[in-house]
């Protein structure tokens, strides 16, 4: 399998709005955004939505989990690619499914019932706990930065203090 071009992969509730569509994709020079997430891969309408806020000459594509998996190794090496998923279980899936994520850039995992808050744009559980703890031990680097002018976090160094 060769090797896309990812040059970041981003873990955001929200998956792709204003600020990732524009700020990331023009730092990191992306010329496609993947968002992989089973539910978008078939909403037009959210598809949409999220298409609107990238800046031109920026493509998306919207895929389940698995086709992310199956396809990423066939991106041509001027892909330039932004990955986008919604949890941190979405990265240990792609990452057990052989996609090559060295790093990831934890942007937003918003406050619910029965998380703890460890930064002010991410909350964490046991699962996502136990999730990060795994992506550790297999390699891959977590930061928690929400914009890329912000100074970036270690997000392990945060689940100890927290």
């Amino acid at each position: 399998m060769k090797t896309p071009n990812i040059l970041l992969t981003r873990i955001d509730n929200r998956l792709v709005h204003g600020q990732v569509g524009m700020t990331w994709t023009n730092t990191l020079g992306a010329n496609l955004v993947l968002v992989a997430n089973d539910e978008v891969s078939v909403d037009s309408i959210q598809q949409n939505l999220m298409e609107m806020v990238l800046p031109e000459g920026v493509q998306a594509r919207f895929f389940t989990l698995e086709k992310t998996i199956r396809i990423i190794g066939k991106a041509a090496p001027h892909q330039k690619i932004l990955l986008v998923v919604k949890t941190p279980q979405d990265v240990l899936t792609l990452v057990e499914g052989g996609v090559p994520i060295k790093e990831v850039n934890v942007g937003n995992l918003h406050f619910v019932e029965g998380k703890k808050q460890i930064s002010p744009t991410v909350s964490v559980d046991d699962n996502d706990i136990a999730t990060f703890n795994n992506l550790n031990a297999l390699g891959v680097k977590l930061e928690v930065r929400g914009i890329p002018n912000e100074r970036g976090f270690e997000l392990m160094s945060l689940l100890k203090n927290g």
